[in-house]
């Protein structure tokens, strides 16, 4: 059907982004049968790295050996007090949980916590993803699963990554680029034959582990943090690891290496995991890494907002190139909006504008509530653009597009069909 007046563009734009269903192809999630590496609940909220980083800023007071002491639960309770209660919970973390606990259907006058707790316990674990995944539009998110996590490991063996069609693989090597002074004891403690050194049978090894859990898992992709002064080439045991190690797997697997540049590992120590930070990377090793391995994949996301522009520009030049969210702290409604603009202004659709990033299974339905807001308005521009030039557009062009979007360029670059839209 033919769209004929702008205000009927904006309601349709608006209303399909925000029924589309999601692939999501960048989680912390896991499904019900990894046990305790699913989280999810008010507590597991509250206590999630973005918020106590946020709470210690108005807290110089506080001790941090007092708060790492506490329990959960006191934990969250003072970052409830200190954040929400004392003041106004206006940032996007703190706004997050509101529009989770909203959406949740919960009384925002209370401000009562331990009410707010009540309805998380009349739930089990699969109830809640059920509800979670239908409140948000999720039809399916990439887990991040690491060999190298003992827990992770055993409920692999366990046949935990069978049960659950929603929760899709990726195979996490951080450990192999980034950690190879103990990897190495790792792989050895898993009968593979490898040495500190490179020497001997190394390369062939690690290149077995790699195929191992790529048969295990059926991952989407193989996946690695990266700090920010990651170079490429580099004569140093992460550049052998990715020319000798990775990209003949990815080639002879047929599935991308997805990169996620830009971070500055515990500038804070005191903070543990909420201690890391961010720095401008060098856009030419992803030039000089995409351009020299055109029959690789590859998934590219960065962290500096300074890098969104080159990132965006190299996407142009390499069709082997898929870039990918708005991540950590980017997720920002302001950065966000700025950079799906520029995107969309650059490859069209051939991006993908937003994934979640979520630890905590509630956190879809903030993410994604607040990225689909944006994602519609820059779109009723960018449409609106084309109708007051006079290009014409039929609903089913916007649906398609909208859906390509939210998941299908994902798929089509892999090659693969969504196994959850069949």
């Amino acid at each position: 059907m033919a769209i004929r007046t702008e205000e009927q563009l904006s309601a349709f734009i608006q209303e399909t982004v925000r029924s589309t269903p999601v692939t999501d192809i960048h989680t912390h999630l896991f499904a019900e049968s990894f046990g305790d590496l699913l989280l999810w609940g008010i507590d597991e909220l509250l206590t999630y790295h973005y918020l106590i980083a946020e709470m210690f800023r108005f807290r110089p007071d506080l001790p941090y050996e007092t708060f790492w002491s506490m329990t959960k639960q006191q934990q969250a309770d003072l970052i409830w007090q200190t954040l929400f209660i004392e003041n106004s919970p206006y940032s996007e973390a703190c706004r997050g949980v509101v529009t989770v606990l909203s959406r949740l259907g919960l009384d925002l006058s209370t401000r009562d916590l331990n009410e707010y707790r009540k309805y998380f316990e009349q739930f089990s674990s699969s109830e809640y993803i059920d509800r979670i995944l239908s409140l948000s539009g999720v039809r399916s998110v990439a887990m991040t699963n690491d060999p190298f996590d003992a827990y992770e490991r055993a409920r692999w063996e366990e046949g935990a990554g069978q049960n659950d069609s929603r929760f899709l693989t990726a195979l996490r090597i951080d450990p192999l680029l980034n950690g190879w002074d103990q990897a190495y004891l790792t792989l050895q403690q898993q009968g593979y034959q490898v040495a500190q050194d490179f020497s001997g049978d190394t390369i062939q090894e690690v290149r077995r582990f790699l195929q191992d859990w790529i048969g295990r898992i059926d991952p989407l992709y193989m996946a690695v943090s990266l700090p920010d002064d990651f170079a490429y080439p580099e004569a140093s045991v992460r550049g052998r690891v990715i020319d000798e190690c990775i990209l003949p797997v990815a080639r002879e697997a047929g599935i991308p290496f997805a990169l996620m540049i830009g971070v500055k590992r515990q500038v804070n120590p005191s903070l543990k995991y909420a201690g890391d930070s961010l720095g401008r990377s060098d856009i030419g090793a992803v030039e000089r890494i995409v351009s020299r391995n055109q029959d690789v994949k590859f998934l590219i996301t960065m962290l500096s907002r300074e890098n969104q522009h080159e990132l965006a520009v190299t996407a142009r030049k390499n069709r082997n190139l898929l870039v990918f969210g708005c991540w950590w702290f980017l997720n920002n409604p302001s950065l966000i909006e700025e950079m799906t603009r520029m995107r969309l202004e650059l490859l069209g659709g051939s991006v993908i504008p937003q994934h979640s990033d979520c630890r905590i299974l509630d956190q879809l339905i903030y993410k994604w509530d607040h990225s689909r807001e944006i994602i519609a308005k820059v779109l009723c521009d960018k449409y609106g653009d084309l109708f007051r030039a006079g290009w014409r557009l039929e609903e089913e062009e916007i649906q398609r597009d909208i859906a390509g979007l939210l998941g299908g360029a994902f798929w089509n670059f892999l090659g693969k069909p969504d196994p959850a839209a069949v």
